[in-house]
């Protein structure tokens, strides 16, 4: 996945403060998504990181698979889910850019702040539309388009209507966003608002 060579570097001290914070916003939007039955499915935190998202979420689900590039951070979530004596978390560091995984099948993929590291996107919505059940959700929680962020490392945010379009071309369906935050110097030191999007298979 793209810049998985920074996050491998600086996964020992990724959970800062900032970082943390919108860590809980990120989960607390997800958990508003999550239907009624999701703690009988299963889940990917796609692009987990440390785990700052998906740690706070174990109990919305029946399991769940933390995802990353990065073996550094995967090591960071596998010493959380000791410290917690985690029951039903799993950790797999698998890179979708590269390859798909046709055995994996889930009910629910979330990804927070993944998107936008993302060059290819469309290939990487379409593998994750491959790994889901019919009927699954993906729930994506990302920056909106920011003028003022100018990056070759990474997307300057996403139009929730050109996403939903892309989308909907791979066969996402229901799909549904909304802005719900908005923070200071929260993207690339840039006053920035986030979104939650959530399709259906």
């Amino acid at each position: 996945m793209g810049n998985t060579d920074k996050f491998e570097m600086i996964a020992n001290m990724y959970d800062t403060p900032e970082r943390i914070r919108i860590g809980k916003v990120s989960r607390d939007a997800i958990r508003k998504y999550a239907e009624e039955d999701a703690r009988t499915k299963t889940a990917i935190d796609f692009g987990c990181g440390t785990g700052l998202v998906g740690m706070g979420l174990l109990n919305e689900f029946k399991s769940l698979l933390f995802l990353d590039t990065s073996p550094n951070m995967i090591d960071q979530v596998k010493r959380k889910i000791a410290e917690n004596s985690v029951r039903n978390a799993d950790t797999l560091c698998f890179d979708f850019e590269k390859e798909g995984l046709s055995e994996l099948q889930v009910d629910y993929i979330f990804m927070a702040q993944v998107l936008l590291h993302i060059p290819d996107i469309q290939l990487v919505l379409t593998r994750l539309y491959d790994a889901l059940n019919a009927g699954g959700h993906l729930l994506i929680v990302d920056f909106d388009k920011n003028e003022k962020v100018v990056s070759d490392m990474v997307h300057n945010g996403f139009d929730q209507a050109e996403l939903k379009a892309i989308m909907t071309r791979i066969g996402y369906d229901n799909i549904k966003s909304e802005t719900f935050y908005s923070g200071e110097k929260i993207f690339m030191g840039q006053d920035a608002s986030m979104f939650i999007l959530d399709a259906r298979k």
